[in-house]
């Protein structure tokens, strides 16, 4: 799929330039499809869907990449508690196939910009985790993302990899759109309050790896940093906000994780330290209710 898009107003058109040629891994997943509509003038990209470039052939994957200026990969296994038991699979999509992509985007000479999580840490404590915070997964899945980060650090070509965490959007699955659905049916729900972390609408996310993105084609320098979303929420209190902002009388009960158990173990602590990623791109931490009632309006419309 092909395709120039007309950003927002004062998406900057100008300063990308006329002919930016952007390549995205994924097509209907929530930063791909946020990243189509936010494209500033001037800017075509072209998204692969799965059947175009299966992340499960890692070779297919990097033979996909020329003509070019920068990549993005904003696809990737998000199936948490699936890959417990199909960890070999997790592995191959989230971690071979990324670091085929940046061998590739290496030789090329072309930036290559990852998403990854904050499921690489353990979870503990309660302050945000930096960047130097040693990693520590809990999970299969996270062990999967761990070693895409690695695999794309060997590469050795300019990559971002970029921790985000609690990915939110008016697509897909996520928890805005279940706490949604739910609380239109029911007086009260149940939900965890011992998880901590930063919503972050993929709106936002899209946006900052475009400006990452027209950035490193111009030479400046990735790296591994940290962005999600503002103020540090539970997601007992995230589930107030979004049943506050939809106008749902619905009520928010707070449960311990141990009340709760999934398959995959879940970090209590997903705060992450984003000071790096604004110094380095002028790139601050989205303030998530603003982003909640962006999608909250366009579901209802």
């Amino acid at each position: 799929m092909v395709a120039a898009f007309t950003g927002p107003a004062g998406s900057g058109a100008k300063a990308w330039g006329e002919g930016m040629r952007l390549l995205v891994f994924g097509q209907t997943g929530q930063v791909a499809h946020e990243l189509a509509r936010r494209l500033p003038d001037g800017v075509t990209a072209r998204f692969l869907s799965r059947g175009e470039a299966d992340l499960s052939d890692p070779a297919a994957c990097a033979a996909a990449i020329h003509d070019c200026d920068a990549v993005i990969n904003a696809a990737a296994w998000t199936a948490v508690d699936q890959a417990e038991t199909e960890e070999a699979a997790a592995t191959i999509i989230n971690g071979d196939a990324p670091a085929a992509m940046a061998r590739a985007c290496a030789a090329l000479g072309v930036p290559f910009l990852h998403i990854s999580t904050d499921y690489v840490f353990d979870g503990a404590g309660e302050s945000a985790f930096a960047l130097d915070r040693p990693t520590a997964p809990l999970n299969a899945y996270g062990r999967s993302k761990l070693a895409g980060e690695v695999g794309i650090q060997a590469a050795g070509g300019n990559h971002l990899i970029l921790r985000t965490s609690w990915v939110v959007s008016a697509h897909g699955a996520n928890f805005v759109k279940t706490m949604l659905r739910l609380g239109k049916d029911r007086d009260s729900l149940s939900v965890v309050a011992d998880q901590v972390g930063g919503p972050t609408p993929a709106a936002d996310i899209a946006d900052a790896l475009l400006k990452a993105a027209h950035s490193m084609a111009n030479g400046a320098k990735g790296g591994t940093h940290h962005f999600s979303g503002a103020p540090d929420t539970s997601w007992a209190e995230f589930a107030r906000a979004i049943m506050a902002r939809a106008g749902l009388p619905c009520q928010i009960h707070d449960i311990p994780t141990s009340a709760y158990p999934t398959p995959a173990v879940r970090p209590l602590n997903s705060r992450l330290d984003c000071g790096a990623i604004q110094l380095a791109f002028g790139i601050v931490r989205p303030d998530w209710r603003a982003g909640l009632d962006h999608i909250i309006k366009e579901l209802n419309t």
